[in-house]
């Protein structure tokens, strides 16, 4: 799924500090270091719904062109407004001699809602995360907020099996720095016995069936929190799925999810069918 006729975003600060620069070449440049939180953003024509976008990247980057660009002009091809976060990395160097705290990336996606909450406009917002950037996105749909998300679009992502007490696979080592590791323990997604972390709003989930990186167990301990206490939570899993799949990886049975997202919008959002 290409995406040749994507403008350039209109960038947005969110904080001071100098503009973040991006490293690498097309398709795939990367932020590396973010001293300013900052919105990019791609409108749409006649726009129907906006998207708050958070890409991956394991909160020690951001994936830029593969999870922010290209997503975005598909959904622009929608009739949907991208607003993808360029958000500080937990543990990273400050630039003061420091180091951002644990919930910097929380904090800086609060900026956007609230930058969001201000633009005077009707459009129904989701919260859309792929990687690190889903379980951002899970941690987005638990804030109560006077802007409230009509749903979470959450896809291979990392959402409470790195908790410290829920580890999967049993063993795996913790993640560096400590202050990801301590993000992970404090926003487990979609389990029961940790309540905050139990979005109110519909939830949307695309995970590879056999993902290494990032196990389908993830999306089980969500979905048996789901139907337990009956939550707003549609899973899909596809076999043929690589992990990272966004929308390059489209040969398998995952080529269906950019389908079943947007109709899922469609009916969360109570959005007419395009014609």
């Amino acid at each position: 799924m290409s995406s040749p006729n994507l403008t350039e975003p209109v960038i947005i600060a969110l904080g001071e500090g100098p503009e973040n620069r991006l490293e690498g070449e097309r398709p795939d440049r990367q932020f590396t270091t973010v001293h300013r939180p900052e919105l990019h953003v791609w409108r749409a024509k006649a726009a129907r719904a906006r998207v708050l976008l958070y890409a991956g990247g394991g909160y020690t980057k951001i994936v830029y062109d593969k999870e922010g660009p290209e997503v975005a002009a598909w959904l622009n091809g929608l009739g949907i407004e991208v607003n993808l976060l360029i958000h500080r990395l937990p543990g990273a160097d400050d630039g003061k001699g420091g180091r951002y705290r644990k919930d910097i990336a929380l904090e800086d996606g609060l900026l956007a809602l609230d930058y969001l909450a201000g633009a005077q406009s009707n459009l129904p917002l989701f919260h859309f995360g792929l990687s690190s950037g889903g379980h951002l996105a899970g941690v987005m749909a638990c804030q109560p907020h006077r802007l409230k998300a009509a749903g979470a679009l959450i896809c291979y992502a990392p959402i409470n099996a790195n908790h410290r007490a829920h580890k999967f696979p049993h063993g795996k080592p913790d993640y560096p720095p400590v202050e990801k590791q301590d993000f992970y323990d404090d926003w487990p997604i979609g389990l029961a016995e940790h309540p905050r972390g139990l979005p109110k709003i519909p939830v949307f989930l695309a995970y590879a069936a056999h993902d290494r990186s990032v196990p389908l167990r993830h999306a089980l301990n969500f979905a048996e929190t789901a139907s337990a206490l009956e939550l707003d939570v549609d899973l899909h899993v596809f076999a043929d799925a690589p992990h990272g799949f966004a929308l390059r990886s489209l040969d398998g049975t995952q080529g269906a999810w950019p389908g079943l997202a947007h109709d899922w919008m469609r009916r969360k959002a109570g959005l007419p069918e395009a014609g």
